[in-house]
C-alpha cells in the first residue's frame, strides 16, 4: 500500500553506479519514496520481503538470483508487488521470459529518465509497460508467427463498437494505456474499461493475443 500516495520502491543492480543513478533519479521527485537497495537477487528479495514495496525494479543479470528467479520469488510472497525490469537486454526471449517469471513492465537502461519515470508511474497504476523497441520487437514477433501458422477457428463475428475497434488498433500498434488516452482525448480509465470489454468480448487475455486478433481481422496493417 502507497504511503501518502508515494510509489515506494526497492531497486537490485550489481552495478554501484546504476543504483546511485536510479536514486538520485527518484529522490529528485517527490512521487517516490526508494526504501532500499540491493546488489544481487539474493538481497532484494529479502529487502522486499522485509519492506513490501509498490514496485521492485530488477536487472535480469545479477549475482546470486537472476532476475528471473527473483523476480518469481517477490510475486510468490508478495503478488501485490510490481516488478519492472530495467535491463540492456533487448531480445524477444528474455522478455516473455520475465512476463512469465511475473514481471509487469520492461524497460532498457538507454531509456531516457522520462521514460523510466513513466514507466514505473505506468506499473504503478496497474498497467503493463514496454520500451518502444521492446513493443516493436514483440509486435514484429507475434505478426512472424501469425502469418506462419494461422489461428484455427478465428471467429467470424466482429462484436466491436467502434471506439473497441479503435483502441483495439492502437494497442496492436504497441500504444499503451496512457498513449491512447492522448491520441483520443479520453480519460485513462476509459481506455482500461474498453480494453476489458474487448478482453472479454473476444475471450482474449492478454495482449499478444489481442494483437493476434487485429492482425487477423485486418484491424492493423502488417
Amino acid at each position: 500500500m502507497r504511503a501518502n500516495g508515494k510509489i515506494r520502491l526497492v531497486f537490485a543492480d550489481d552495478h554501484a553506479v546504476v543504483r546511485d543513478g536510479l536514486r538520485t533519479l527518484f529522490e529528485s521527485d517527490p512521487e517516490f519514496v526508494v526504501l532500499g537497495e540491493a546488489s544481487d537477487g539474493e538481497e532484494v528479495v529479502r529487502l522486499a520481503t522485509k519492506l513490501k514495496p509498490d514496485i521492485a525494479i530488477l536487472d535480469i543479470s545479477m549475482p546470486k538470483l537472476s532476475g528471473v528467479e527473483a523476480a518469481q520469488m517477490i510475486k510468490d510472497k508478495l503478488p501485490n508487488t510490481k516488478i519492472l525490469i530495467l535491463t540492456i537486454h533487448e531480445s524477444e526471449a528474455f522478455v516473455y521470459e520475465m512476463i512469465h517469471a511475473g514481471a509487469n513492465g520492461y524497460v532498457l537502461k538507454n531509456a531516457e529518465k522520462k521514460e523510466i519515470l513513466s514507466a514505473v508511474r505506468a506499473v504503478a497504476a496497474g498497467e503493463p509497460f514496454f520500451s518502444p523497441s521492446v513493443s516493436k520487437l514483440l509486435i514484429e514477433g507475434v505478426i512472424k508467427r501469425t502469418k506462419a501458422k494461422p489461428l484455427i477457428g478465428s471467429r467470424l463475428s466482429f462484436p466491436l463498437s467502434r471506439r473497441e475497434t479503435q483502441i483495439l488498433g492502437y494497442i496492436a500498434e504497441g500504444l499503451n494505456s496512457h498513449e491512447i488516452a492522448e491520441r483520443l482525448n479520453i480519460g485513462f480509465s476509459t481506455v482500461n474499461s474498453h480494453r476489458n470489454n474487448l478482453m472479454r468480448k473476444l475471450d482474449i487475455h492478454d495482449t499478444a493475443g489481442l494483437v493476434r486478433y487485429a492482425i487477423q481481422h485486418k484491424i492493423v496493417s502488417t
